[in-house]
């Protein structure tokens, strides 16, 4: 089982020894830390010391506004540095791709090996219709403001075969008052993609190892988005996962997990 820690200001989840073998997590919209339970287990008995952090306003961590992508990138930063952390496997899914990728663009030397889950790193992406409506003024407050839990959850089950009623409760933290809802749109309307310009190329010249792994029902970032990954980044690996929707790792757990590990044990040496 994960324990619970605090560093640079956020809470975190880890699992296994410490050691120089590392792999770090970030999660997506709107979960947390949580989403990543089966896969810090797995990680934690292959030999690994996981480590998977609530981005500001998300899980057990304060907000910090605004609740920026900048932030957020900012945010990682501070962790990996404060908890002294060696070369990073980094594991990403759905807004923890942009995070990280930006991150590890930024900081070559920390990352040793990918993950890519769920998520897109392209300056050409255009958003889908739920993020078009939290990032125009007025209607996205009305409708952040508007969730009640009972329908916070009808929403994620909707798109989510896995998602258990104590995965819901720890997603719902992020809607506790207003600060956080509002650090919702701050996300998402910091969320330019023209952003990505100076990125293009980027992760691939990383040349790092990477596992691209996709809920293969995806409503949210096609499977489509996946192939381009693989396509890009030479030697990739990818992985998709019928059946599975945007939430692959609560809809699969146990295989996402196990395919994880393979894929480190193999590649990121």
């Amino acid at each position: 089982m994960s324990e619970i820690g605090h560093a640079a200001g956020l809470a975190y989840r880890s699992a296994g020894e410490r050691s120089d073998r590392v792999a770090l997590l970030v999660h997506g919209y709107p979960e947390s830390s949580f989403m990543w339970e089966h896969a810090l287990d797995a990680l934690a008995e292959a030999g690994w010391w996981a480590l998977a952090p609530d981005l500001p306003g998300y899980g057990d961590s304060e907000p910090d506004p605004p609740g920026t992508w900048e932030r957020h990138v900012e945010a990682l930063g501070r962790f990996v540095r404060e908890l002294e952390l060696p070369r990073v496997a980094l594991v990403t899914h759905d807004w923890g791709v942009m995070v990280g990728l930006r991150w590890a663009c930024d900081n070559p030397e920390a990352v040793r090996a990918l993950a890519i889950s769920d998520g897109g790193f392209f300056a050409d992406r255009r958003w889908h219709d739920l993020a078009n409506l939290m990032r125009t003024p007025e209607q996205g407050e009305e409708l952040i403001r508007a969730y009640t839990q009972e329908g916070f959850y009808a929403a994620l089950r909707a798109v989510s075969s896995g998602m258990s009623d104590e995965a819901l409760g720890e997603y719902w933290k992020a809607f506790a008052d207003d600060t956080r809802r509002m650090g919702h749109l701050e996300l998402y309307r910091s969320g330019d993609f023209d952003k990505l310009e100076p990125y293009q190329g980027r992760v691939a010249a990383l040349g790092l190892p990477a596992l691209v792994l996709w809920g293969g029902e995806d409503r949210f970032a096609g499977v489509a988005m996946a192939r381009r990954f693989h396509e890009e980044l030479p030697g990739s690996e990818l992985r998709v996962f019928d059946g599975a929707g945007h939430f692959v790792w609560d809809d699969e757990p146990g295989r996402a997990a196990s395919a994880l590990v393979d894929f480190l044990q193999r590649r990121a040496v």
